[in-house]
């Protein structure tokens, strides 16, 4: 375990099991976009005549183009994960310095934050 305290960087075999993943992860996000961004071009061309379901309509098509908009920088966020993949600085704390533990990358892939990381910048944005 202390070896793992010392380690500076995810070795290439560690790197390519979370490119691995991310690449599968977007994936999904990519089909998940286009789902939505098929409904709301399909919303779009319907006729409604009925007020009532207009305003539904409007609803409906604001909430999936908000969810298109986040699967976007979901997307974009996996993206710049992989560039620091390829820069072999994944994983790592841009607060601390420290390795991000691999079971906090494997929830959450693109983190770029270590819990640790993560309260010092909550501590720092509240004495702003």
């Amino acid at each position: 375990m202390a070896k793992e305290q010392e380690k500076t960087r995810y070795s290439d075999e560690e790197l390519q099991e979370f490119k691995t993943l991310i690449l599968e992860k977007i994936e999904v996000a990519r089909k998940t976009y286009e789902q939505l961004m098929e409904k709301i071009k399909t919303d779009e061309s319907k006729n409604s005549f009925n007020m009532l379901e207009e305003g539904a309509a409007t609803l409906e098509q604001e909430e999936a183009s908000q969810r298109a908009a986040r699967q976007q920088d979901f997307i974009k966020k996996l993206q710049a994960a992989l560039v620091r993949i390829e820069n072999k600085t994944y994983g790592v704390c841009r607060v601390t310095g420290k390795l991000i533990p691999k079971g906090r990358l494997m929830a959450v892939p693109h983190a770029t934050l270590s819990v640790e990381g993560k309260e010092i910048e909550q501590e720092r944005k509240k004495k702003k």
